[in-house]
């Protein structure tokens, strides 16, 4: 078997798992699902009016479902199959590192996928219709949960699972409230709308709303961004993962 069929094989039976999960399927469709319709439907949080509300509430749950599923999810499950021993299972296979976080990369990213889908379709049924410039949000959940996905490996290697556990729910909170996805970095005062224009999640969260708004094209500053992120944590992953 070659490393490619090795690595499909791999994200296919990570897929299988993750969708026997309840807790991910609560994570990754019902609480976006959720999400959008009360930003939709409710005032609880205050968000664009008009004919941007929904597009923007839109990019608000694109946002938190890669945030959810490719970094707090996958780090959680990375750090508990390494205590529980198979991580180190697997490790007496053929199957090489770059191979296994390869497959999970590619099995989180289905799994997120159907709640991408699911929250994109429910848009245009409460009356969303995108544009061709919409498209221009694909590359960008990409590069997003490419680098939501890096860090998850990183963090789910530095750290004990059970730290992992509350250090990635508590940067789950952090970014969802002040890192630019429900608040805009553009609304912060000063300095730290600056700062939170950095981060991975103010940066995939602006730029999905001017795309699903206006259909405008990702910006040099929010790709670069996510690439910079992306290629830190790939880094620190790479350095940091073991299999026990």
């Amino acid at each position: 078997m070659s490393a490619a069929q090795r690595t499909v094989a791999q994200a296919g039976w990570e897929a299988r798992l993750l969708m026997r999960n309840g807790e991910q399927l609560l994570l990754t469709v019902v609480i976006p699902v959720g999400i959008l319709l009360a930003l939709t439907l409710t005032d609880l949080v205050a968000t664009a009016t008009g004919p941007d509300r929904l597009p923007t509430a839109l990019a608000t749950v694109l946002s938190v479902s890669i945030l959810s599923g490719c970094f707090t999810s996958l780090a959680i499950a990375t750090a508990f199959e390494r205590r529980s021993g198979a991580l180190r299972f697997l490790g007496t296979t053929p199957l090489t590192r770059t191979e296994l976080l390869v497959g999970k990369l590619l099995a989180t990213a289905a799994v997120t996928a159907i709640s991408v889908i699911v929250v994109t379709v429910l848009a245009v049924v409460l009356g969303w219709r995108p544009t061709a410039g919409s498209a221009w949000a694909v590359p960008e959940l990409v590069l997003g949960a490419a680098a939501f996905a890096a860090w998850g490996f990183a963090l789910a290697g530095l750290l004990r699972a059970e730290a992992v556990l509350a250090v990635a729910n508590g940067i789950f909170l952090l970014l969802l409230m002040f890192g630019g996805i429900v608040v805009p970095a553009s609304s912060l005062p000063g300095a730290l709308g600056t700062v939170v224009a950095w981060l991975p999640s103010g940066a995939l969260a602006s730029s999905l709303a001017d795309t699903l708004v206006s259909g405008a094209a990702p910006g040099l500053q929010a790709v670069v961004v996510l690439l910079a992120w992306f290629a830190a944590g790939t880094v620190i992953a790479r350095r940091t993962f073991r299999w026990s």
